[in-house]
């Protein structure tokens, strides 16, 4: 794949966009607020692309504002953050970003920074930036252009949308259902790495604007459907409800036809490794665990696997079929956590621990010189990373994914 390492910037321009960086970080969020509402004014066309459940909850300006500031760190080597880049190149793919969207972004943020900063924002400073925002946007669209040709010269591939129809729809719990699809052309599936994702185009009525919204497969590669798991958001006080996986529950049947993008991103398996495998998933995280898990198994694969669940009770576990099947074999072990078993749970006795995850019960289950797959809530994330870091395992056996804008886990 094709990346951008040592910038072609001038001295000067180099050095005022570092000087300036920790003055945009301490602005950042106010400063992309404002790009996103100047940007949408002009081109409420865009509202089809970016997700606006996101943009509500503040995370789309915080990625995009951690975003340009790692860039203007590093402005005189982006080799130093092309695993980002390439993290949100993914996520550009599959959303069919495309080089003519460059500039607009570039138009509006550059206004954002001038109106947020005022006078502080010199000529000279807004130049510069100018100048490096067309260094970071060359630096994507070249990495992007790369994963095009891939997608689309993969056997079955293609790129923009396909349509795909719902052959089947399984409830698998109170919050979460599987859709089953089939491409309505009849053509064959482009093969996908577990763990990774589909790109949803919903066209939903009574809403002036597309949504697009990304799920990941559940299931393995190599069949003649992809399968995603979605989790109905319902809203809280503080979040609204979510359009898009509201609709899929409760509008979408069996028949229907969805737009889909081909499968992308860059949380996926390593089955070159031979270590053992420490799966760990929270409530709808299962997802790319249990296409992980399914490739091992229908691979025949004979490595040590550990399958951890974590769920509110067993009305919330998804695929717990598939997961009794799992632990039917030599090479895996499945344990299933509820934080707040029902009565009908405790009478069964269906999981291993009631509570959550901790440092001294993974200890007890699973091997420390394993390579960790995780995911899930922001929290159960954080909790499971820290865990992790204090039994010193080792960053490059530490694997996660996040649905949405990247958190801090460290935090």
């Amino acid at each position: 794949m094709a990346t951008q390492t040592m910038t072609r910037l001038d001295e000067q321009t180099i050095k005022t966009v570092k000087a300036t960086a920790p003055v945009l970080a301490e602005h950042g969020e106010k400063i992309t607020t404002r790009f996103y509402q100047l940007m949408f004014e002009a081109h409420p066309e865009l509202k089809n692309i970016f997700n606006m459940t996101h943009q509500e909850e503040g995370k789309q300006p915080r990625a995009l504002a951690g975003a340009v500031y790692a860039a203007a760190q590093y402005i005189d080597d982006l080799s130093q953050i092309m695993p980002a880049v390439e993290q949100i190149a993914n996520k550009h793919r599959s959303l069919n970003i495309k080089p003519e969207h460059y500039p607009i972004v570039g138009k509006y943020l550059l206004l954002a920074i001038k109106d947020v900063l005022g006078d502080a924002a010199t000529d000279d400073i807004m130049e510069a930036w100018r100048v490096a925002y067309g260094e970071i946007a060359e630096a994507f669209i070249q990495v992007e252009a790369a994963m095009y040709k891939e997608t689309e010269e993969k056997k079955g591939g293609w790129v923009g949308y396909r349509d795909f129809e719902v052959f089947d729809k399984v409830k698998e719990s109170d919050v979460i259902t599987s859709f089953y699809l089939k491409p309505v052309d009849g053509g064959a599936l482009p093969t996908f790495k577990p763990g990774q994702y589909l790109t949803i185009k919903a066209q939903m009525p009574g809403e002036k604007y597309e949504q697009l919204r990304q799920y990941s497969l559940s299931d393995s590669p190599g069949r003649e459907y992809f399968r995603i798991s979605v989790k109905r958001e319902d809203g809280t006080e503080e979040l609204p409800e979510g359009k898009v996986s509201t609709f899929l529950h409760e509008q979408v049947k069996k028949g229907d036809v969805l737009p889909v993008s081909a499968p992308a991103g860059d949380f996926f398996l390593d089955k070159e490794s031979k270590n053992p495998l420490v799966l760990i998933s929270g409530g709808v995280g299962l997802t790319p665990m249990m296409s992980m898990l399914q490739t091992l198994i229908n691979e025949k694969s004979d490595r040590e696997v550990h399958f951890i669940h974590a769920a509110r009770n067993g009305s919330f576990h998804a695929l717990k079929d598939d997961m009794k099947k799992a632990d039917q074999l030599s090479n895996v072990k499945t344990y299933i956590i509820y934080d707040s078993p029902t009565e009908e749970d405790m009478e069964a006795m269906l999981y291993t621990k009631e509570g959550y995850i901790d440092l001294p019960w993974l200890q007890s289950v699973v091997p420390q010189n394993a390579d960790f797959y995780f995911c899930g809530p922001e929290g159960f994330m954080r909790a499971v990373n820290k865990a992790l870091k204090e039994w010193h395992v080792p960053a490059d056996r530490i694997n996660y994914e996040f649905f949405g804008p990247k958190g801090d886990i460290e935090s």
